[in-house]
């Protein structure tokens, strides 16, 4: 059995759930979880953020709702709208890094998200994921020239791909999976507890 997480860098909800998502990682240390990138922001939608005028109701709410921290540097950065959030690039940045310490999938999931949320760095440009690199302690020069080369891109629709055949169409989505068939765990917002005591009876149901 494993985890299958299934998110988007720049969903607000996915970053709401990051919390959540490493507890239950870190309660479950010999379960592996799988990080998808799902590609909300891509093709017509990959506008200037001002084009989704419910963005800043619905951070408010995540906040609330989750704790979730929106920072200075990301409130400065979407200030006058004209930001565009680029799910493609983002998904090529995590797909860089992934590549780089595929066991710390969720560390950097997570960590791709505080960049852009509270430290307010775009995830299209390299620099950005330079710092998370340094930050993870990862070779910094080999993450960059992954995000610039062309098997990231690949990476990222690959990722894309692997999100619709699993009929996720939501983000964040956490799904159990095994030989058998999956379950959905959590989609949007919810607290480690509800998530284990889903995963419980998943686990339940299954012949080992």
């Amino acid at each position: 059995m494993k985890l299958i997480y299934v998110f988007d860098a720049y969903c607000g909800w996915s970053h709401g759930f990051s919390p959540t998502l490493r507890e239950m990682a870190a309660r479950h240390p010999g379960l592996d979880v799988e990080v998808v990138s799902g590609g909300l922001f891509t093709g017509s939608r990959r506008v200037p953020i001002r084009e989704f005028g419910y963005v800043r109701g619905a951070n408010a709410q995540i906040a609330q709702l989750t704790g979730a921290e929106f920072g200075e540097a990301y409130e400065r950065l979407t200030a006058d709208g004209s930001f565009v959030m680029d799910s493609q690039a983002a998904a090529r940045g995590f797909a860089a890094l992934r590549r780089a310490a595929p066991a710390r999938a969720v560390e950097l999931a997570t960590a791709l998200q505080h960049a852009f949320y509270v430290d307010g760095l775009s995830l299209s440009d390299p620099a950005t994921y330079r710092k998370i690199a340094e930050r993870a302690g990862l070779d910094a020069d080999l993450v960059v020239a992954a995000y610039e080369g062309a098997e990231a891109g690949s990476a990222a629709e690959a990722d894309f791909a692997r999100a619709a055949a699993l009929g996720v169409d939501a983000f964040p989505t956490l799904l159990a999976a095994d030989g058998e068939g999956a379950t959905v765990l959590a989609r949007g917002r919810a607290g480690a507890q509800d998530v284990e005591r889903r995963l419980a009876a998943f686990a339940s149901t299954r012949s080992f």
